[in-house]
């Protein structure tokens, strides 16, 4: 995915229905969640609690005349049904079910296949053989052939592409010249027969298996109007999805519903549930729209006071458990008081983020060590500094880098005073009251400046700002969240660089080997702790609400609600 600067963050936590977009939730190693009927299933180094339904008589009415449809909700979509072309992310959580990919992530965050029945990889680790799984159809019941994989990846290298996926970044050969128009063809791309294909890279990118095994294009429906630098042709299609995924896309009635029926040409199999309908929701009123019967499945921030009213329901499965991001402060390391590291390190001592993550997630969160969420293959904080709250460690370091307080108490070096500007969506954040209180005692002022996303996000672009609130999106490699801190990573807003940093960052993607991988992120995460450039704030958790007849979803961190479609069913 091109990683601009929007698609990194999710200042504004939208929605809790649907994973693919940021959730506001990540988890720790033992949950803190209220026992009682439980079962414990370990998710990596997190766990989730579970609860089940003790009253299926209590099931609304609604929810019970439902006999062949499952009903989840969405923000907020934008009308655009078609992969790599939508810039709104709940048209990605839209197309999810209509669009199947050669590869996707299990549950652990690991390669599994979908249309892709196997995949070699060359001892050079840069030629990727896709074999298709035989007898695989679009929903209108034509074949889909290794063809239509080298449409789709023809498609993102025409220089008219300007979508969310950088497809540059797995370096197939020949790409850059067709891209340029210096060649007719992509010399690294090369159909074998109907079900193989392969894919020949210039460079070792340990996220070119996902890039390259992405969702797959009918080359007859969609390449029909094709001509090179010409994609236009494509926008009469946004509305007319054909792919396929486990349902077919039915009908998109603007601001109230998305409906699709079962693809009986899946390849697994037609779905167990006939119809699924995406309803537009405002998420303020997720929970009553849970309660009524008018969502099957919704998801929250896990607090204790949600938590217990959704088991106070009787009908509904609760799952309680981490989501795959975490929560930070950005820190523009090219301001003058913050170039130093041992003020960045005193920053960190000196805020109480524990106390920040108490307030913020009652009982459900945890001090954020690393930036990768425990969900991850990656998470491994042994050994490294957990910067735990001490204010009189801050002011020692502060003192070490030649900030002196002055007559009035605020620290000041070479005639300039230290006051951080904070940056915010929400006037009732946690941090500003703790923060406020907590830098004022060791010698900084703190100011806070409220404002909507799309102010915050022009300035943090423009690189006016000291700190500011925000968290990632979701995590599906543990490069994802780091590589924009390289030295000469365009999307390097924080000032941010460090020559150990780079190479750890270029390493940690240059070998397929996973074992290998968390050696050389564990070496990043205790580099990056040393030399942080930023304030690490809180992993969390979600609770999902699930309808107590609803059977086969199980909500994952990786694909959220995704690969459980093909196999929900509603007890009768």
């Amino acid at each position: 995915m091109k990683k601009s600067f929007i698609s990194i963050i999710s200042v504004i936590m939208l929605s809790m229905i649907l994973s693919a977009c940021a959730l506001n939730s990540s988890s720790e190693k033992e949950s803190n969640a209220p026992k009682g009927k439980t079962e414990s299933v370990n998710v990596t180094s997190a766990q989730i609690q579970k609860y089940e339904a003790t009253d299926l008589s209590a099931l609304p009415e609604k929810t019970k005349a439902r006999k062949d449809t499952f009903i989840a909700g969405i923000s907020e979509p934008g009308g655009v049904f078609l992969p790599y072309f939508y810039e709104n992310g709940w048209d990605g959580n839209a197309t999810s079910p209509i669009f199947a990919s050669l590869v996707n992530l299990d549950k652990d965050g690991k390669p599994v296949g979908i249309l892709a029945e196997k995949w070699d990889v060359s001892d050079d680790q840069l030629t990727y053989t896709f074999h298709l799984r035989n007898g695989l159809k679009f929903s209108d019941g034509s074949p889909l052939t290794a063809d239509d994989v080298a449409f789709t990846l023809t498609l993102l290298h025409d220089p008219a592409y300007a979508g969310y996926q950088d497809i540059s970044l797995a370096a197939i050969k020949g790409g850059k010249e067709y891209k340029e128009g210096k060649a007719q063809s992509i010399e690294g791309i090369k159909v074998i027969d109907k079900v193989t294909i392969q894919i020949t890279t210039e460079k070792v990118n340990a996220k070119s298996l996902i890039l390259l095994g992405d969702q797959v294009l009918s080359k007859a429906y969609y390449g029909k109007g094709y001509q090179f630098g010409k994609l236009d042709y494509l926008k009469d299609l946004y509305a007319k999805p054909l792919g396929t995924g486990p349902y077919k896309f039915e009908k998109y009635v603007p601001g109230q519903e998305i409906r699709y029926v079962a693809n009986e040409n899946y390849y697994s199999g037609k779905p167990k549930t006939k119809n699924l309908i995406y309803k537009v929701i405002d998420t303020s009123t997720s929970l009553q729209l849970f309660e009524t019967g008018e969502l099957d499945y919704a998801g929250f921030s896990a607090d204790d006071d949600t938590v217990e009213q959704l088991k106070s329901l009787g009908f509904a499965d609760i799952q309680v458990g981490p989501v795959n991001n975490y929560g930070y402060i950005y820190v523009n390391n090219a301001r003058p008081q913050f170039k130093d590291k041992e003020v960045r390190q005193a920053l960190i001592y000196g805020l109480d983020r524990q106390k920040i993550v108490d307030v913020k997630f009652k009982g459900y969160g945890q001090v954020a060590t690393i930036p990768v969420s425990p969900v991850s293959w990656a998470f491994n904080d042994e050994g490294i500094n957990k910067y735990e709250f001490n204010a009189e460690e801050a002011k020692k370091l502060l003192d070490q880098a030649g900030w002196k307080v002055g007559k009035d108490g605020i620290r000041e070096k070479d005639g300039k005073k230290f006051t951080i500007s904070y940056l915010t969506r929400a006037a009732d954040d946690p941090i500003i009251p703790i923060a406020k209180e907590n830098y004022a005692d060791i010698g900084i002022k703190f100011e806070p400046e409220i404002m909507d996303f799309n102010a915050l996000v022009a300035k943090l672009n423009e690189k006016d700002y000291d700190f500011a609130a925000v968290s990632t999106s979701q995590i599906l490699d543990p490069s994802d969240p780091i590589e924009e801190f390289a030295t000469d990573n365009p999307n390097n807003i924080s000032g941010y660089s460090n020559p150990k940093v780079d190479e750890l960052i270029a390493k940690g993607l240059n070998t397929l080997d996973i074992e290998k991988r968390k050696e050389i992120y564990h070496q990043l995460y205790k580099e990056m702790s040393i030399d942080p450039p930023f304030i690490l704030v809180n992993y969390s958790q979600s609770a999902k609400g699930i309808s107590g007849q609803i059977r086969g979803l199980q909500p994952d961190n990786f694909t959220g609600i995704g690969a459980s479609l093909p196999n929900i069913s509603i007890k009768k």
